[in-house]
């Protein structure tokens, strides 16, 4: 048995070979963003850092064509609002779906799982005709706003909550007093905690690395969010790469932030599942 769950040398070899195979092209990026746009024809290429990351920042805040700092506020406001909207939204149908009984709940969550059936490409255009009857185009509200709730997200939860609320502690809550409002927040949401963090991790990553319906909606350069102001530093007859691997890197920070912030509440929450059992 102490061979059978022991880790062998092959198998850190693989891990760390994996570890190099994934890590790398981030700090590759970062070195590429430390130095001038000559690193990138470079053979062999560069692999330490370089002394230019100040001057690539500064150049890359004053670059007129890129607004790159409202880019990053924009995506962290729409993607901070639709996380937290997504996560709030789903445990709370979550709950509703797997422990709450009302006529038409199995319809109603057929419904929901179809939605996940429809490409996104094929609701642009509709999507888009109602962003410009609510004159919402160019502002942060069109891309919030149709991402509010997903039905991923629902069924994801729904999922969860099946599993991990047992119908006894519900019932020991309505015993004590408690309504259902009560229920959600004290009960369900503590026991949904490395649900809710993963989907929030996802929702996050997802919002924040989305191009395609912003492209649509924000038409306006000096509006962009941070994935079209990577797009502004790329276009043109001549791309500086220093830039654009240094607006990449800051762009990246947050999700590494994120991925940080949101991993330790996951463990957390697995661990403290693990000593109450």
């Amino acid at each position: 048995m102490t061979r059978l769950w022991s880790a062998g040398r092959l198998t850190y070899a693989a891990l760390a070979l994996t570890a190099v195979l994934s890590i790398f092209p981030i700090y590759w990026m970062f070195v590429v963003a430390s130095r001038t746009s000559d690193a990138m024809g470079q053979v062999p290429p560069p692999v330490t850092p370089g002394g230019n990351l100040g001057t690539n920042i500064a150049r890359l805040f004053a670059n007129t064509d890129a607004y790159f700092l409202t880019g990053l506020i924009n995506s962290a406001i729409v993607a901070v609002s639709v996380t937290v909207s997504v996560v709030f939204f789903s445990t709370l149908a979550g709950f509703a779906f797997a422990k709450l009984r009302f006529r038409g709940s199995n319809a109603l969550l057929m419904v929901i799982i179809a939605t996940m059936m429809v490409p996104t490409q094929l609701g642009i255009i509709p999507l888009y005709m109602l962003m410009t009857k609510l004159n919402w185009n160019d502002r942060l509200p069109a891309v919030i706003v149709p991402a509010l709730v997903t039905g991923f997200g629902v069924f994801m939860m729904r999922q969860y909550a099946g599993q991990a609320v047992s119908n006894e502690l519900i019932e020991a809550a309505r015993v004590d007093g408690c309504n259902t409002a009560r229920i959600y927040w004290n009960v369900v949401l503590p026991a949904l905690r490395p649900a809710a963090a993963v989907l929030g991790l996802l929702t996050f990553m997802t919002t924040w690395n989305d191009f395609l319906w912003p492209y649509a909606v924000l038409n306006d350069p000096e509006n962009p969010t941070v994935q079209l102001s990577l797009r502004a530093l790329s276009d043109g007859y001549y791309q500086d790469m220093s830039q654009v691997f240094t607006g990449t890197a800051i762009a990246t920070l947050p999700l590494l932030l994120v991925f940080v912030v949101f991993g330790r509440q996951i463990i957390g929450g697995i661990m403290e599942g693990a000593v109450k059992a």
